[in-house]
């Protein structure tokens, strides 16, 4: 099941929040839990078992850990097996298959193995995981006492299968006390409803204009139809996430939960430092926290910090997925984001801001597009068109026909990319006219059940609408 989804929307969305605002306190977790569990096994009733277990591993390790306070040798044995069980599943699941495929490609050895399907947002709650782990490790937070409480908070439905990645330590608090109030029903139902028209409406349509272009043959392509393609799965895959993120922090503000943000503008950056500190910020915090910090950061030296951050980006590509094309992805941020710290900073930061802004977008895009073309022998040739080193012209029919046929998703797009509408409410919020302000909530509310229809028009007629980042 999927937020953007009919049966979501229309079915277990409205059941669910009826019985939870019905029911006292006490049974609040317990009806989120049962909740998430039906929520999960809706669509991979196979490895609900696996999501059980990896918490409960999680949980133990917690206990032991807190048990063995004040005894380093078995607390952190307690850590190392903790973290190499959630390690070795994520392993298996994910990446036994393309190992295999390697050391058949190495060996010309075959191996008669059959790969396992990927449980869904295993490479979100093993990270959960690992992060409680190692916070009650270093004392941080203390371990959760209630098992059920604590597989609430690995299984919680709206951040369960595509994040952000919500640390225990955020949330601590709201598990055991909570308030709902009509503000956060009113910020969560706002919320959710942006991120619902932002997947339906924009995401998908730019799927559809990406999906067209690469479909082609590289060698037919022009130029600029090929520049086209990348830049709109670029604005799918941000739109796509990034609704997914406040759909979830929507779900939770509903249920009287405050996540943590997980996307700010990123395509609004002036380099690839700050677009990493605008893009899937939990999960660059995570690696921040229990990678790069721990590796020693920026501490030990040049040479170590240039190590330390190639490590940490190599495994930043790998967590997004099963393929070489993911590895080179992370390398070539890392090797960005190093020059930018140690060669060409001082000259980036002279730049007027708009050639800065340029400067990201054009890596940002060409990044994207070795993220999903996973071979060299989709990306190679498509690559050679974009610079027009395979004898292909700069412009054809193709691409005028997707610049007309798509115009107006593309122009929203580039819009709601940048902040325009923080701005648009910042500026309403200073209407002083109380019949000014009454006329602009009916606008907005109108507005609202108009988008609303029209995304419920859009799911009736084509009812699969996945996030992708559930393939990661």
């Amino acid at each position: 099941m999927v937020f953007s989804s009919l049966e979501f929307l229309f079915f277990f969305l409205p059941l669910f929040l009826l019985i939870y605002y019905a029911v006292p306190f006490k049974l609040k977790n317990a009806v989120l839990l049962i909740a998430s569990l039906i929520f999960y096994a809706w669509g991979e009733p196979v490895h609900i078992l696996l999501l059980i277990l990896v918490s409960l591993s999680g949980y133990l390790s917690g206990r032991l850990t807190e048990h063995f306070k004040g005894r380093s040798t078995p607390k952190r044995l307690v850590l190392i097996i903790s973290v190499m069980i959630d390690l070795c599943v994520l392993g298996f699941f994910k990446y036994s298959s393309l190992i295999a495929d390697t050391f058949s490609a190495l060996t010309g050895l075959t191996l008669d193995f059959n790969a396992p399907s990927l449980p869904i947002g295993i490479s979100f709650y093993t990270f959960q995981t690992i992060s409680y782990t190692a916070d009650v490790y270093r004392g941080d937070i203390k371990a959760e006492k209630s098992f059920p409480t604590f597989l609430t908070y690995i299984a919680m439905f709206p951040q369960l299968i595509a994040g952000p990645i919500v640390r225990y330590s955020l949330i601590e608090k709201e598990l055991h006390s909570r308030t709902i109030d009509k503000g956060s029903i009113k910020t969560g139902l706002i919320r959710f409803s942006n991120g619902l028209f932002k997947k339906v409406l924009i995401a998908d349509s730019l799927g559809s204009l990406w999906a067209v272009i690469k479909a082609a043959s590289p060698a037919s392509l022009s130029a600029l139809n090929a520049w086209l393609g990348i830049t709109a799965f670029t604005l799918q895959l941000y739109f796509d996430f990034s609704a997914y993120a406040d759909m979830a922090v929507g779900l939770g503000s509903l249920m009287g939960f405050h996540y943590n943000e997980n996307f700010n503008y990123p395509l609004v950056s002036k380099s690839i430092t700050e677009f990493w500190h605008r893009w899937h910020m939990s999960l660059s915090q995570w690696f921040r926290d229990y990678v790069y910090i721990p590796l020693g950061g920026s501490r030990k030296g040049t040479f170590r910090h240039i190590v330390n951050l190639l490590i940490v980006w190599a495994l930043t590509g790998i967590w997004h997925g099963a393929g070489y094309n993911f590895l080179i992805w992370g390398l070539y941020y890392g090797i960005i984001l190093i020059l930018e710290k140690f060669v060409w900073k001082k000259a980036l930061d002279k730049l007027p801001a708009v050639l800065r802004h340029i400067y990201s977008l054009f890596i940002i895009i060409l990044g994207f597009g070795i993220f999903d073309l996973d071979s060299p022998d989709r990306f190679l040739p498509y690559f050679k068109a974009l610079f027009l080193m395979a004898h292909n012209p700069l412009w054809d029919g193709s691409f005028f026909y997707n610049i007309i046929n798509f115009k107006t998703v593309l122009i929203a797009a580039l819009l709601l990319s940048a902040p325009v509408y923080p701005l648009i409410v910042e500026n309403l919020e200073k209407v002083t006219s109380q019949r000014l302000k009454a006329a602009l909530n009916l606008f907005s509310i109108l507005l609202r059940l108009l988008l609303f229809v029209l995304t419920a028009a859009a799911l009736v007629s084509n009812s699969y609408s996945p996030f992708l980042y559930f393939r990661f």
